[in-house]
């Protein structure tokens, strides 16, 4: 043995198994056993690596398969400059700090070999990327931004990205691209600071949006001009600009991506059945329909519906949405986004309806501006409310995205003999606070510091 994770509550990731007490046992960066009577260790030769655990929990490593911000790629749906390796670094470091041992970065249109600027920038964290190379997400993309695209990224094809090492299929559509959140706290505040010199926040340009193009992004949903005069006046912006302009300006900045964007639903759905691997579509009110009809067209393909929880749906129709796809076969995501602690934008309204219905397979974090919440805030959130047990949670984080996931994660998710030794020790009071972190054995975080 390597390593010994001593005394703690053991949940293994698959749904329904946990130990009070046991020792994990490590050795080769894989998982050795699980020894519930706490001796086997000492029957070694004295040379493993003993962990205190008393008082914690350890769980298998978190699988985020739905994050953006992590790559030194083109960022986002949207095509969009990459970020600065600052910014990818502090974004990097937080999902390990909250327990993320493998990300997938589903901005869609970064090469594999686009993860990292080089040595200087390699991350512990295992990071991977997606695929989203068709004609209409790339056209998508080019219609709202594509600042970071080049002709290689342009000409890619599914076929190309995936020898090259891409794990998934997606994210298809976006905020940038679908009028989700981006468009909300980026597109529509650019836009309308472009245009009349004046800087909204995101929570007036989600309302300004809606007003216009109502939840459906549909323009003959929208209101009056005389009602559209009221919520500018209600927004604080009355006499600053005219209904017609800002209906203008929003109609602008959300409309031109999204018949290409619901176009790629169908060129990924094809594509999924196709190659057999697992693909992320962008479900949310505007898109919640065509989706439905792709999984009953394109049975064979592996639909993830995205961060079903979106903040455009209602809580019933958010439930009622997912009850569809997994009746068709579809993966149900929800993310954290902002929703659990944070509650910069978002409230956990849709989170908790969905949890509830038990509809949900996996949890991700997705992006919200870069102020998502751990997913481990979550699980803890889920069982203090006594929504699943802690078993129940844990798997939607780790096992059901092994198993969801097989080319991202197949060989992890879970803590049984042979897996590969990603291991969380959290405080058994709190799941979010996360004291250590080993990637396949190795110690990586040691009491909330990365080593």
């Amino acid at each position: 043995m390597d390593t010994v994770l001593q005394d703690g509550c053991v949940i293994t990731g698959d749904g329904t198994t946990m130990f009070a007490r046991a020792d994990v046992l490590i050795s080769g960066g894989q998982i050795l056993g699980i020894d519930p009577s706490c001796t086997l260790h000492r029957r070694s030769d004295g040379s493993a690596d003993i962990i205190d655990a008393l008082g914690c929990t350890i769980t298998p490593g978190i699988i985020n398969a739905h994050a953006h911000g992590c790559i030194c790629g083109p960022s986002m749906p949207s095509g969009s400059a990459p970020l600065d390796d600052s910014a990818v670094d502090y974004n990097r470091n937080r999902h390990l700090l909250q327990g993320t041992t493998t990300l997938l970065n589903v901005c869609g249109l970064a090469f594999p070999d686009e993860i990292d600027r080089g040595p200087a920038t390699v991350h512990p964290m295992d990071i991977h990327v997606s695929t989203a190379h068709t004609l209409s997400n790339i056209q998508a993309a080019l219609a709202v931004d594509g600042a970071g695209l080049s002709t290689r990224h342009i000409q890619a094809t599914i076929d190309q990205m995936l020898s090259q090492g891409a794990k998934a299929l997606g994210e298809v559509g976006g905020g940038q691209t679908l009028g989700g959140g981006a468009q909300e706290y980026r597109f529509i505040p650019e836009a309308v600071e472009r245009e009349i010199g004046l800087r909204i926040d995101p929570a007036v340009a989600r309302r300004l949006k809606n007003a216009v193009l109502g939840r459906y992004l549909n323009p003959g949903d929208g209101v009056s001009d005389e009602e559209l005069r009221v919520e500018l006046e209600n927004c604080g912006l009355a006499g600053k600009v005219q209904a017609e302009q800002i209906r203008t300006i929003v109609t602008n900045s959300v409309m031109p991506s999204v018949s290409q964007a619901l176009a790629g639903f169908e060129e990924i759905a094809r594509q999924s059945a196709r190659v057999g691997y697992p693909a992320i579509f962008h479900n949310a009110a505007p898109t919640a329909s065509r989706l439905i009809e792709l999984t009953e067209k394109h049975s064979a393909a592996r639909i993830v519906a995205g961060h079903s929880n979106h903040p455009s749906f209602l809580p019933d129709e958010a439930v009622a949405v997912a009850g569809k796809l997994r009746e068709r076969g579809a993966v149900v995501d929800v993310s954290t986004l902002d929703c659990i602690s944070t509650r910069w934008r978002n409230d956990p309204a849709n989170f908790d309806a969905l949890i509830e219905s038990g509809l949900v397979d996996t949890i991700s974090t997705d992006y919200a501006g870069g102020r998502w919440d751990g997913i481990l805030e979550a699980i803890h959130r889920v069982v203090r409310k006594k929504q699943l047990s802690a078993p129940a949670a844990l798997a939607l984080a780790t096992g059901n995205v092994a198993r969801i996931f097989p080319q991202l994660a197949g060989d992890r998710g879970l803590i049984e003999k042979g897996k590969r030794a990603d291991l969380v020790i959290a405080d058994s009071a709190n799941l979010g606070r996360v004291r250590d972190v080993f990637i396949a054995g190795r110690p990586i975080v040691r009491n909330g510091r990365i080593l």
